[in-house]
């Protein structure tokens, strides 16, 4: 076996959530390309459509659930579905997250609780719904996408970072519990060029800022994430465990600072 056979999933099956587009769709195509078929969800119908086009173009399946992926009960389906459509399921990748910013007296205990539930809770219902059937196999892999602001302090952040935070701890607790068969890591995303940066993007002067801010001199693509994705999923991670991949183009503090006055 090739170094690079190490990085295919040949015949395995995968769901991604938050996969219409963004890193969610950058993911599941980079998985099909690798060999595996996909179980896709996200609100939009159309867009998933168009990223069932590109894994059937690489020859791999995909199965289609559209789906409000806040309510505990679809995300669980999502498991089933994957079993009921291929027979097995290896590998999750809990996408589906994000929350606005919003000023720290602003931040209601309901908004906190949402954000928590949006990028915690709904990792915690696919993972615990999955496991059980990856066991059926021998084990699998889950990868939840995190942030940098899990890490590092930002103003208007308090909300998504605590609940980035969270997950990112929350995968060193499952590692721990479903040590040796299922392996969970996650990736602690940077800016990112995706949907959610597109007035950043369409800015000359604010995108230049960010990239002069980042060490790498860059935003991010989707693919930088896939790709990342791809090797915690494969062989080529087999004995990676419990551990955040920063891919962040070496961000250490926010590469953009929002306009949030002192109290």
């Amino acid at each position: 076996m090739s170094i690079l056979d190490r990085f295919l999933l040949t015949d395995q099956v995968a769901v991604v959530t938050g996969a219409g587009r963004g890193i969610g769709a950058a993911t599941a195509i980079a998985l099909a390309e690798a060999g595996a078929d996909v179980v896709i969800s996200s609100r939009t119908e159309s867009q998933l459509q168009n990223v069932a086009k590109a894994i059937a173009d690489v020859g791999r399946r995909a199965h289609i659930v559209t789906a409000d992926l806040s309510d505990e009960a679809a995300i669980r389906g999502l498991a089933t579905a994957a079993k009921d459509e291929f027979g097995r399921l290896d590998i999750v990748v809990n996408n589906v997250g994000g929350t606005y910013p919003c000023t720290y007296l602003d931040t209601t205990t309901k908004f906190l609780e949402e954000a928590f539930h949006f990028n915690v809770s709904t990792a915690h219902a696919l993972t615990t719904s999955a496991v059980p059937i990856m066991l059926e196999t021998g084990g699998g892999a889950v990868v939840n996408i995190s942030s940098v602001m899990g890490r590092v302090p930002g103003r208007g952040f308090l909300a998504y970072g605590t609940a980035k935070a969270a997950l990112a701890h929350y995968t060193r607790l499952a590692a721990t519990d479903l040590s040796p068969k299922v392996r969970v890591n996650a990736i602690a995303v940077g800016s990112v060029a995706t949907s959610a940066l597109d007035v950043v993007m369409g800015n000359d002067e604010i995108r230049t800022q960010m990239e002069h801010a980042t060490p790498l001199h860059r935003i991010g693509a989707a693919e930088d994430v896939a790709a990342a994705v791809v090797y915690l999923s494969s062989p080529a991670g087999a004995y990676v465990t419990g551990k955040i991949l920063q891919v962040d183009g070496g961000l250490d503090h926010p590469n953009l600072e929002l306009p949030v006055p002192d109290l």
